[in-house]
């Protein structure tokens, strides 16, 4: 009798088997990012993020396994789903969510921009390289002033000059921004106060990015703050797509369910690392898994990782349809952090005052989850924008 091939295993945390969503190459695919994140990322993440330095030597091999830029065909290794991209979201974040907040920005963020708002030529000069990891992306939205309130708060400006841009501005809380070697910079056109965007490459006179320090979650990710003095960016390297805020949503829409998956992530990594601990923790005389309380808080993490892969998986079946609206992103995101702040909250419960140390493997992802909580939209943002698409009311202001 013919034996059938194993599946790769994925997630021990995936209770109601989603990964059966996943073809048998987008598993296999999954299966191989595992296996790298296990043997180059996890032996040094904590390391990383307790220096606050980022590991470069890790980008060939992410790219290698076809997770930068798998969306767009001069960067596809295989046929992709967004379930899969998101699922490769989730195991980044399930190791090490700086490393896939790096990702996230390259690949999504400023490869996002460069494949919906570029022109054929600024696509096959930019994306295969980066989808090579020889060039690394970040993307200029987030100011000083202006956070969530980007759309209309945008201070940052371009002035056409002929056949140039000349940009003046401050940009803030930039990942990769410090080493990147294009970043996508919003500005608003003084001539018609319309967003747009442009390439401005490592380098150009004018453009200073300066890394923010004492930061306590997302340690490993460089981020900065960007000051454009008179920065000069030929007209060949705006992005013609990208003429109003709402284009700039279009990259958000799509980035912003990617976030929803890593916060999975992050609860999956703090409850795999409890759940360890529960079974190998003796308190008055037996393991603490054997207690009714702890169980009661691994039950409940599972249940809302469980409802959070459930919610992303439909989210993203419906961007592969073409039918995913800013209020289906916008919910999975508030739903998913707000889980993931509540699971992870759990998990360091358990282990007790070890759950704040790095070396027992809770505190990193209890940390990061505060970051990913907030970026790309916060948690009232986002309800916002969902209560809005309810009542047909806008409650911004």
């Amino acid at each position: 009798m013919a034996i059938a091939p194993t599946r790769p295993a994925l997630l021990d945390a995936d209770f109601y088997s989603f990964q059966d969503v996943l073809t048998p190459v987008e598993r296999e695919a999954a299966a191989r990012l595992r296996d790298f994140l296990e043997r180059e990322i996890r032996p040094i993440a904590d390391d990383q993020w307790d220096r606050a330095e980022f590991p470069h030597q890790v980008i060939p091999g992410l790219a290698e396994l076809g997770i930068l830029g798998p969306m767009w065909p001069e960067t596809a290794r295989f046929t992709n789903s967004a379930v899969f991209r998101g699922w490769a979201a989730l195991e980044l974040a399930r190791v090490d969510c700086s490393i896939a907040t790096f990702v996230g920005v390259t690949s999504g963020l400023a490869m996002g921009s460069i494949g919906i708002g570029g022109s054929t030529e600024q696509r096959a000069a930019w994306l295969p390289a980066m989808g090579r990891g020889e060039l690394v992306g970040a993307f200029g939205l987030t100011e000083p002033l202006a956070g969530s309130d980007t759309a209309r708060g945008l201070r940052t400006t371009a002035t056409r000059r002929g056949d140039t841009w000349i940009l003046d501005g401050a940009k803030r809380w930039i990942g990769n921004a410090t080493f990147a070697d294009v970043t996508v910079i919003m500005a608003k056109d003084t001539a018609d106060d319309r967003v747009k965007a442009f390439l401005v490459r490592k380098g150009t006179p004018g453009f200073t990015a300066t890394k923010i320090e004492r930061k306590q979650a997302l340690r490993t990710v460089q981020n900065a703050d960007i000051t454009l003095t008179g920065v000069a960016v030929p007209e060949s390297d705006r992005l013609a797509g990208i003429d109003s805020f709402r284009d700039v949503a279009k990259i958000l829409r799509a980035t912003r369910a990617n976030v929803a998956w890593q916060a999975i992530g992050v609860s999956v990594g703090a409850y795999e690392a409890a759940v360890r601990y529960a079974r190998e923790r003796e308190q008055f005389g037996k393991p603490i898994g054997a207690y009714q309380l702890v169980q009661n808080k691994l039950a409940g993490a599972l249940a809302d990782i469980t409802a959070s892969i459930a919610l992303c998986v439909r989210v993203s079946q419906m961007q592969d349809a073409g039918v995913q609206r800013d209020e289906h992103a916008a919910m999975a995101k508030a739903f998913t952090t707000a889980r993931m702040r509540e699971t992870v909250a759990r998990c360091r419960e358990i282990l007790g005052g070890n759950g704040i140390q790095l070396d027992h493997g809770v505190a990193r992802y209890f940390a990061d989850a505060e970051a990913v909580y907030s970026y790309e939209g916060t948690h009232d943002m986002n309800t916002l924008i969902v209560g809005r698409a309810i009542t047909g009311h806008q409650a911004f202001v």
